[in-house]
């Protein structure tokens, strides 16, 4: 059976947590370490956030690792042809991705942040700004975006609250792994 091929049942991308937050002049993307194939953890300690474009712009995905690379070597490429343009390069990403007959049968989300905007893209041509700064995808996406959007109005900076919203995730979601990466910029 080929990956494409996979019951509806079985979606890849739902298999992790990304979790991005804007306070305080910081936006902060964590994700959760952990790569599972159906009920089986296959890794505990997988980067599913880094930096982009020099360093400028943030990235993190949900869902298969071939096609989340595939991603972000395309947003990359896109960042090149539109600098500084990150809501921009997104749009043209997802033009890409939702006409393209190779990228269409990617499945992967993708949350990106740079020092003014952040970013939910899907392959239906979506490109999503949450309103208040934070947003989650993956299967504890919601989990983590309840626990971030409670813990926004007290005095914890945006890392902190990525820390301690992925870690309820973990706790809530089978899927999510306390091994989180961080990555923060100045907005």
């Amino acid at each position: 059976m080929a990956p494409n091929d996979l019951p509806n049942h079985f979606p890849a991308w739902h298999g992790t947590t990304i979790l991005t937050v804007r306070k305080g002049g910081i936006v902060a993307v964590g994700g959760d370490g952990q790569v599972s194939i159906g009920q089986t953890i296959v890794k505990a300690n997988a980067k599913k956030v880094r930096r982009l474009a020099k360093g400028d712009v943030i990235g993190g995905f949900a869902g298969a690792t071939a096609d989340a690379f595939t991603l972000f070597e395309r947003l990359e490429a896109k960042l090149e042809q539109y600098p500084a343009q990150l809501m921009r390069a997104c749009v043209e990403l997802a033009k890409d991705w939702r006409t393209d007959r190779y990228l269409r049968r990617l499945e992967a989300m993708m949350i990106v942040a740079d020092k003014d905007v952040s970013l939910v893209l899907t392959g239906t041509g979506d490109v999503l700004e949450p309103e208040n700064g934070i947003v989650g995808i993956g299967s504890g996406g919601n989990y983590a975006l309840a626990a971030a959007r409670a813990l926004a109005d007290t005095d914890l900076d945006a890392e902190t609250i990525v820390k301690k919203a992925m870690a309820i995730a973990a706790d809530i979601c089978v899927y999510t792994n306390r091994n989180v990466t961080i990555e923060t910029l100045k907005t």
